[in-house]
């Protein structure tokens, strides 16, 4: 019988080379790392960077700018959401009980109590 799809995403303010906030499907995981599929790639990283679950969470993330932020415009301030559905970044303005994303028009509530 094959294992329930996982999601994985990277915790807290460090770059790993994937988006924070974002949610990827997992495609393996070890003792000492996890294999991520990121934009049809299979992508390594150690497995105590990741929060992991077992369903895809529909919720967007709430993200604390980063301090190595290099393409996130000035505008947006110091957090920023992470589109559920698509993993796009958007601006986050006040605090909305939901937001539709720019990129796949999707609508998701925001995930205030889970915020980086």
């Amino acid at each position: 019988m094959p294992e329930a799809p996982q999601w994985a995403r990277v915790r807290g303010d460090v770059n790993r080379h994937v988006r924070r906030g974002a949610w990827y499907e997992v495609l393996r995981v070890t003792p000492e790392e996890v294999i991520l599929y990121v934009n049809r790639q299979p992508v390594r990283l150690e497995r105590d960077a990741l929060e992991i679950v077992v369903r895809q969470p529909r919720q967007w993330s709430v993200i604390d700018r980063p301090r190595d932020s290099v393409d996130m415009p000035m505008s947006w301030g110091f957090r920023y959401a992470v589109c559920p559905g698509c993993c796009h970044r958007q601006q986050l303005s006040g605090q909305p009980a939901t937001l539709q994303c720019a990129m796949c028009s999707g609508v998701f509530a925001v995930a205030w109590a889970d915020s980086d």
